[in-house]
């Protein structure tokens, strides 16, 4: 698995960071999400896969394998 953020579309609402700490940061100044873990551990993939599919009201998570 691979997760990006697309910081264009992102509102900077946190949404990935409630669900997946280890993953993602909101950064300063604009509160927009980072990714922390490109390639994630596979224990948190479940938790990446929620915020992307469910969470992100901008849809700016990409997750791809």
């Amino acid at each position: 698995m691979r997760v990006t953020v697309d910081h264009d579309l992102c509102v900077g609402a946190g949404q990935c960071v409630r669900a997946a700490p280890e993953v993602f940061e909101q950064r300063d100044p604009d509160g927009k999400s980072t990714v922390l873990q490109p390639v994630p551990d596979t224990r948190y993939q479940a938790a990446v896969r929620e915020a992307a599919a469910r969470m992100c009201p901008a849809r700016a998570i990409t997750v791809v394998g």
